[in-house]
């Protein structure tokens, strides 16, 4: 169990790791905080400490501070994540509104902070005339997010649009990374475990508002009439193998509408997977292997996990840090 003591303007903490003492951030710092209702399965245990940060300043000292036993992990809207029943060692890193912003850099060119939503973000490019952006729309999550794991849709995907972003490392130090410093690939980045995108910067082309707001609205249509928007799910669970589609592969392994208890492969989207009622991150990250397992034995091919799966399992033991 973590704690968090008052000590005179300082706070004595303890984990499960060890002990250690801070100055009190700025921003709210709690102990045992539940994740489940910050995701969007609705499922997994607490963090040990959710931190949201006032500015990018209080995140820098706070960090700074931590020994360096003490994980790290950013969280923005939990789309594409499972957070196990167990919960997450360490601190996890919520943005909050302040990190929120939107502001216009050029014609063609945005800056937005790191807990931006997709909607957000394409919205303030189509009221700003920038073409480029819409599939942003597309894309459940926020920017730090959909930056670290270079998040696309419809046929387009973040390192198209990508100019630099602002990076707050695991010690505490800033970092303004590039195109060639992020390695991306298929929903791939090479940003370093810990660190958390604070801001980033992209860029379109001239359009017309109404335009894009129509291309907006084709992808808004797209996603409800094909994804299963309205329940508890996290969004496309495995990526794509090269020359295949990730649902028919699992269509074709007769997974669709398969269930572990009240986890189930979506029958509307079979890369989705959906939580019908009061499903545990187990139920939901143990049905997503027995999917890989009959494509595997079906098709040959291994699908691997686009949603994240973070944090320890009820009843895993933790390894002691300091």
């Amino acid at each position: 169990m973590a704690e968090l003591l008052d000590d005179g303007g300082r706070l004595r903490i303890r984990l499960n790791g060890g002990a250690f003492v801070i100055d009190t951030p700025r921003g709210k710092l709690r102990a045992m905080a539940p994740l489940a209702k910050y995701t969007w399965f609705k499922t997994g245990g607490p963090a040990e400490l959710l931190f949201e940060p006032a500015d990018v300043d209080d995140l820098c000292e706070f960090l700074g501070t931590l020994p360096e036993w003490v994980p790290v992990m950013g969280i923005g809207l939990g789309s594409n994540m499972i957070v196990r029943d167990g919960g997450v060692d360490g601190v996890v890193v919520r943005l909050g509104k302040v990190f929120a912003e939107v502001e216009a850099r050029d014609p063609t060119t945005l800056r937005m902070g790191g807990g931006t939503s997709g909607i957000l973000a394409a919205s303030s490019a189509r009221d700003a005339g920038i073409a480029g952006m819409e599939f942003l729309r597309g894309i459940p999550g926020t920017v730090g997010g959909f930056v670290r794991m270079n998040g696309g849709a419809y046929g387009r995907e973040v390192a198209d649009i990508f100019v630099e972003c602002d990076v707050v490392l695991r010690d505490g130090t800033r970092r303004i990374y590039g195109p060639d410093d992020m390695g991306y690939r298929y929903r791939h980045s090479d940003l370093p475990d810990g660190a958390i995108v604070t801001a980033a910067t992209f860029r379109g082309t001239p359009g017309d508002p109404d335009a894009i707001g129509d291309e907006m609205d084709r992808i808004a249509e797209a996603r409800e009439n094909s994804q299963p928007l309205r329940t508890k799910t996290g969004g496309s669970t495995f990526k794509n193998p090269d020359g295949h589609k990730a649902w028919q592969l699992v269509d074709a392994a007769v997974c669709r509408g398969l269930t572990i208890g009240d986890a189930q492969v979506s029958e509307k989207h079979t890369n989705f997977l959906i939580n019908t009622g009061e499903a545990t991150s187990r139920d939901i990250e143990m049905l997503g292997e027995e999917v890989r397992r009959r494509v595997k034995a079906h098709s040959g091919v291994t699908l691997d996990w686009e949603i994240r799966r973070v944090g320890r399992f009820a009843g895993e033991p933790v390894e002691a840090g300091a």
